[in-house]
């Protein structure tokens, strides 16, 4: 798993030159204003929110020595746990409203790959792709919180809790590479293939991850490049996957 997790990563060269030669940037245009407009909206909301969070947190503190200390400790522990649940939120909510933009876009790149001029493989609508898009995400989002719930109790013991911060981290990661595969993978396998197809390369998909994670901690810059890169990087190693499993029609080749 640690070869395809290498692999996910080395997939993002040459992403912006792949993008410019088949002139994908117009069709990243509505998903870098929903990813732009969603962080923001999370970013606002931690800022507005973390002292109503705070006020009520800081009833706990029944002293009044301390209590000015303690409620500004409850702020900022508020504000953080509202950008943690946020950009948790963030990459589910991009990438299921993003989906009937990105599918055309994978579908562009693998015609590239494959070498056809003409690739029209797909049967669905805008609504269905969205409708796809949202399954997967939600379902993905609610098997990332079933994991990170225990992750983060791990967090509190002593000494072991250090790993909790690394495998949260990997968790987000394989779930926003997830996301990114599933837009070539639903041209061609259906909805619980694709669950399996992920889990049997989940290494690619946390490599995806990884550099999707390490980009939205690059301000504004990262939030708004990150998903046009990462899609066009998921999209060349799931096509040569599928292509090495013979799992493209033959219309595609």
């Amino acid at each position: 798993m640690i070869g395809n997790i290498f692999k996910g990563i080395k997939a993002y060269a040459g992403t912006f030159k792949l993008i410019s030669k088949l002139g994908l940037w117009r069709f990243f245009g509505i998903p870098m204003l929903i990813s732009f407009l969603v962080a923001s909206t999370i970013i606002i909301s931690a800022y507005a929110f973390s002292d109503n969070f705070a006020f009520y947190i800081s009833k706990l503190w029944v002293w009044e020595w301390g209590s000015e200390t303690f409620f500004l400790i409850s702020e900022i522990l508020s504000g953080i746990l509202i950008l943690v649940l946020g950009f948790i939120l963030y990459k589910h909510i991009v990438m299921a409203l993003s989906a009937p933009f990105m599918s055309p876009v994978s579908e562009k790149i693998e015609a590239h790959l494959l070498g056809v001029e003409r690739h029209q493989h797909r049967n669905t609508s805008f609504s269905e792709q969205l409708w796809r898009g949202i399954r997967i995400n939600v379902r993905n989002l609610l098997m990332e919180l079933l994991l990170t719930i225990p992750i983060l109790l791990i967090g509190f013991i002593p000494i072991i809790g250090i790993i909790s911060t690394v495998l949260l981290f990997l968790v987000q990661a394989y779930y926003a590479g997830f996301g990114n595969m599933d837009y070539t993978l639903e041209r061609h396998i259906k909805y619980g293939e694709s669950i399996k197809f992920v889990k049997q390369h989940r290494g690619l998909a946390i490599g995806n991850g990884i550099v999707f994670m390490l980009f939205l901690l690059i301000p504004v810059i990262g939030i708004i490049f990150v998903l046009p890169l990462s899609v066009t990087a998921a999209s060349t190693e799931t096509v040569a996957l599928l292509k090495a499993q013979n799992r493209l029609k033959s219309d595609d080749l």
